[in-house]
């Protein structure tokens, strides 16, 4: 069940009005999210009703167990466990292929997998984790069984995130109140802007010319590939971008704030800018629980600092997927974040900061070398990649492929993201405070909109996979 499908709002709308018609009894209220997460689940795969429940519980546990005893050992071997059952959920479903597959290339012999499963439980681990390495470190206390079990699979957040603090979700069960017409009419807007990103720009670009030049990249022109890549990095901000607003409004309409994942990011000055920037809950969450995790950030000897960095990022390559490109991709992140901490630690930083040219030179090299990583994060292949690069450097420019449409809708998300902030808080602000009549009539009109521009039904969420 796609956010971005009808299915997916009927079983909204359904679960408001439960949720809602119930929410005095706070019990009541979660129980209705717990059913609500589930059914989610269910729709992907009845084997998640097996998988989730029991990893979730076992995850409470443990976490009631470290509240419990003050042994250095035990809570280590408490966290291991714990780290291992949701570590072993993303190595099941994700690496196990590529570590079969890898193993057969090399020995020349066939093996094959026994099992797929539609929806990798990423996300889920992830956040999962939040909770007992916080109830580890005592930043956090074991809550309610219940309220655990309807923030750790809370449905907006299962497919893409954002990833959310489980220590922050528990205490809004307990609110008391009801949405205001203002919250109901901001998360209106989230929700629309969600779905015409993701229709109208990221699907449209994907459709019209990017996924056939990431396919077969040297049946295209130099100047198409080049094309293509500049739009790749638009189309995965808004495909991103436009899941996490549909699940921010999702989450408001039941009276739960979700944290925020995107921040202009091409306005980044410089790559640890963009990290700031750009998938916000996953970058924390890599920062928080994995780098301040690695040895020798307290070392004399800075290179700890900067390996760490690599280090980091290459396992957040990995957990996109088992695969050399997104490999590649964290690389190039990694070397690039220990670049830059370099520079800043010889005063580069400080100089750059006084001087606008150089804020918007760093902006644009930021910009090109972040697109430069998307093209192996896109590519299915390092071959693939290394073809899209050979076009690209061909300088044989024509542009067939590229039509008027394309350039139109591209110009559209490029000026979109560039826009003030103040200018799009201002719209958010006028459209929640709207009367009912009126939002109404522009949901409606975004729908007419998106019957007549989609070429096609709803295309997976791209971090979906992941």
């Amino acid at each position: 069940m796609l956010l971005s499908t009808p299915e997916y709002f009927y079983f909204l709308v359904l679960v408001f009005f439960v949720y809602w018609l119930v929410r005095r009894v706070r019990m009541a209220g979660v129980a209705v999210i717990c059913i609500a997460n589930y059914f989610f689940y269910a729709k992907w795969g009845l084997v998640y009703l097996a998988l989730v429940p029991l990893a979730s519980t076992g995850d409470f546990l443990i976490a009631r167990g470290l509240g419990r005893t003050d042994r250095p050992g035990l809570r280590r071997l408490l966290v291991g466990s714990s780290l291992a059952i949701n570590i072993g959920l993303i190595v099941t479903c994700k690496y196990v292929p590529f570590l079969v597959g890898t193993w057969s290339h090399w020995t020349r012999q066939t093996a094959a997998v026994g099992w797929v499963l539609p929806l990798g439980l990423s996300f889920y681990a992830l956040q999962a984790l939040t909770y007992t390495l916080d109830v580890y470190r005592r930043d956090a206390k074991a809550d309610n069984y219940f309220a655990y079990l309807a923030s750790v699979s809370f449905f907006p957040t299962t497919l893409a995130g954002p990833i959310t603090r489980i220590a922050t979700l528990l205490p809004q069960w307990g609110k008391t109140g009801v949405v205001t017409s203002e919250e109901g009419g901001r998360a209106l807007f989230l929700i629309g802007l969600g779905l015409a990103k993701k229709f109208l720009i990221a699907d449209y670009l994907a459709t019209n010319l990017i996924n056939r030049v990431f396919d077969l990249p040297t049946l295209y022109s130099g100047g198409d590939v080049l094309v293509a890549v500049y739009a790749y990095a638009f189309q995965l901000y808004y495909d991103f971008s436009g899941y996490t607003d549909i699940a921010i409004g999702s989450a408001l309409l039941l009276g739960i704030r979700l944290p925020v994942n995107f921040n202009t990011p091409y306005r980044a000055e410089n790559i640890a800018d963009f990290w700031r920037r750009w998938h916000i809950s996953f970058s924390n969450w890599l920062r928080d629980y994995l780098y301040f995790s690695l040895p020798g950030l307290r070392s004399r000897w800075k290179i700890f600092a900067y390996l760490n960095l690599v280090i980091t990022m290459v396992i957040g390559g990995l957990w996109h997927g088992a695969s050399w490109t997104f490999l590649t991709w964290g690389l190039l992140h990694g070397l690039g974040l220990a670049g830059f901490r370099a520079w800043q630690a010889i005063g580069g930083g400080r100089k750059a900061s006084r001087t606008v040219w150089l804020r918007v030179a760093g902006a644009v090299l930021t910009f090109h070398f972040v697109l430069l990583a998307w093209i192996f994060f896109r590519a299915d292949s390092m071959k693939a990649a290394i073809e899209i690069l050979a076009q690209i450097g061909s300088l044989q420019y024509s542009f067939e492929n590229t039509t008027a449409p394309f350039l139109f809708v591209l110009g559209i998300g490029v000026a979109a993201h560039y826009t003030p902030k103040v200018w799009f808080d201002a719209g958010e602000g006028w459209f929640a405070r709207s009367p009912a009549l009126l939002q109404a009539v522009a949901i409606a009109l975004l729908i007419v909109a998106i019957q007549y521009v989609a070429t096609s039904s709803a295309a997976p969420f791209i971090y979906q996979k992941f």
